[in-house]
């Protein structure tokens, strides 16, 4: 048996459901959306053109740059988390040095074991 979605997309502003698109707009700071027809649609451009012609593009942020990402195992961020990641594998028979970095894997098994 198969089950089939379907989704209409409804003009916001008079219900109708002909040739309806999502249209996207911010204004100070705050994103939008609306479903409009195609008739809406022209119609908030039209309306909004004049302001368009005689706005400055706004530059996006810079985003922060992204951490790299280490190839190494991650180190648990407290002494105390430390401690347990070590005593948890021990108890569980897996190999885990009593100094240093904790392998990724013996992270990845406690955190999927708590």
């Amino acid at each position: 048996m198969a089950t089939v979605t379907r989704t209409y997309l409804t003009d916001d502003i008079d219900g109708s459901e002909e040739d309806v698109h999502t249209v996207e707009f911010a204004l100070d700071g705050t994103s939008f959306e609306i479903d409009l027809s195609a008739a809406n649609e022209d119609r908030l451009r039209e309306k909004l053109a004049r302001f368009v012609d005689a706005a400055t593009p706004a530059k996006q942020p810079k985003a922060a740059p992204a951490k790299r990402a280490s190839k190494t195992a991650t180190v648990a961020s407290t002494k105390e988390q430390t401690q347990a990641i070590r005593d948890w594998a021990k108890a569980a028979g897996l190999a885990v040095s009593s100094r240093g970095r904790i392998a990724k894997t013996v992270q990845d098994a406690f955190a999927a074991a708590h």
